[in-house]
């Protein structure tokens, strides 16, 4: 069993490195999902920066993930980090492969594995069908599509590009059924989550749409509203 059950839909909100998501700011964030969390029923979880993850997931009680993890163990890697650490820290999973943060398939292969090691969830990033398809092969838990074009654009995938999402879909499942597809990139309303479900995913990988609004928590409950 991983650390937690995660049930679908499943809303990930990635807090990259934005001044609006930093120390007391994450704090917030991770309240406002707790809390629209507890009232939907849909689970709701985050990706904070390294130095949150332990207070974050001390404080509330949603699932928390890394942005990144390096294909390594424990030794003399300064500067990386292991995916050993990141569960000791109180990540109960973690992305691969961000647009912003690419790995090499061999990496991501190995990091896959690294975190099925530490009974940890893996969340691999792609950007089209066919990365979709490859990512598919090392059988992680989630594949995020995200062209990278569209992120942080305020234009949703799932209305500028809807055929990616039902044919990464498609290439996943025809790997394993039990890979579940999230969808990400210019994710900014509840129109865009719904429909993104409709052609198929299981949950969405947020962002900016959440932390660089005015109110995280009215733009939180937003997106969830036709769910």
């Amino acid at each position: 069993m991983k650390q937690q059950a995660i049930t679908s839909p499943f809303i990930l909100i990635n807090l990259k490195a934005y001044q609006q998501s930093i120390g007391r700011a994450a704090h917030i964030i991770a309240a406002a999902a707790e809390r629209v969390s507890e009232e939907s029923g849909i689970m709701i979880g985050i990706c904070p920066m390294y130095m949150d993850i332990h207070p974050i997931d001390h404080h509330y009680d949603i699932p928390v993930f890394a942005q990144h993890i390096d294909p390594i163990r424990e030794g003399a890697y300064t500067g990386m980090i292991s995916a050993h650490a990141v569960r000791m820290a109180g990540a109960c999973g973690s992305l691969i492969n961000h647009s912003e943060n690419r790995q090499t398939l061999a990496d991501i292969e190995h990091c896959v594995r690294l975190l099925r090691e530490e009974n940890m969830w893996s969340c691999v990033c792609t950007n089209n069908v066919a990365s979709t398809h490859a990512a598919a092969a090392y059988n992680p838990d989630f594949v995020a599509i995200e062209p990278p074009e569209l992120i942080g654009s305020g234009i949703s995938v799932s209305k500028a590009n809807p055929e990616i999402i039902t044919e990464s879909v498609a290439a996943a499942k025809s790997i394993s059924p039990d890979i579940r597809v999230l969808t990400g990139a210019g994710i900014s309303t509840g129109t865009c989550v719904k429909t993104a479900l409709d052609l198929g995913s299981d949950g969405v990988l947020l962002a900016s749409g959440v932390v660089k609004a005015d109110d995280p928590e009215a733009a939180l409950r937003e997106m969830i509203s036709l769910i």
